[in-house]
């Protein structure tokens, strides 16, 4: 017999981002938060929401100044995600200096995010999505993977390298550069922010990436708000820990 007061609708919802009062966003390298989520950043900021950035490698391998050392490019780039993260709103930056292009060990970045996540305690954590098809950049993979883990990771009694942090599970992950979205963020009020927190990304962003860009996140803005009551929309896979382990229909989340 059917229990009337299980809400099969609700177990099938993603959790609400937008209430996050607290939120660590993971990007593998120092432009990923803007050019994946900048809009959800700026929005979660404006409604009084902490944002905290976790930086996982310095990026000391991409300069479109090719005359620049990999050890001033991870200076620069340092500087550009801490100027680029604070336009948006954001208010802590954490930083876990790997390489460019070197990370391969998920369940030792797993524990270095969840040590973290332990730490600023948020109620949501954002990261790229480790499932996107034909993604052929081990960092993206390697860090969603590790954030996916470290989700559920953090919330255990004891965790590897941990010490006297306390348990803290999150109540929502949302995963940006994904293909599945089940949750679009208005950002129209924000999309030029969202681009000029881009911009500073000096180190990276040419005039003609930048024209790229804003026609397409665009284009993909419209689509996404299609049929919604604003103009351009922000795309997220959110799932709560429940979906997040042997739960066989996340996909449909």
């Amino acid at each position: 017999m059917e229990n009337p007061a299980f809400d099969v609708a609700a177990l099938l919802a993603p959790p609400d981002i937008l209430k996050s009062k607290c939120a660590l966003c993971i990007q593998p390298h120092p432009d990923d938060n803007e050019i994946g989520m900048g809009g959800t950043v700026a929005v979660l900021a404006q409604a009084g929401c902490t944002v905290h950035y976790l930086t996982v490698t310095n990026g000391d391998q991409g300069n479109k100044n090719r005359t620049a050392s990999p050890q001033e490019t991870a200076r620069v780039r340092r500087a550009e995600a801490i100027a680029a993260g604070t336009h948006l709103g954001a208010k802590e930056f954490h930083f876990l200096d790997h390489g460019d292009g070197t990370l391969d060990d998920v369940l030792g970045l797993s524990a270095q995010i969840a040590r973290v996540i332990r730490e600023v305690r948020p109620d949501a954590i954002f990261a790229p999505d480790p499932w996107l098809a034909y993604e052929s950049h081990l960092d993206h993979a390697v860090t969603g993977r590790a954030a996916a883990n470290a989700f559920l990771m953090s919330g255990r009694a004891a965790i590897p390298g941990g010490g006297d942090t306390q348990p803290h599970a999150a109540s929502a992950i949302g995963y940006y550069f994904t293909a599945q979205p089940n949750t679009v963020v208005d950002i129209s009020a924000v999309f030029e922010k969202k681009f000029e927190a881009i911009a500073l990304h000096d180190s990276q962003m040419d005039a003609q990436t930048l024209a790229m860009y804003r026609v397409y996140f665009g284009m993909k803005g419209k689509e996404l708000a299609a049929g919604k009551n604003f103009a351009l929309g922000e795309g997220l896979k959110v799932l709560s820990p429940l979906h997040a382990h042997c739960f066989v229909d996340a996909a449909r989340i």
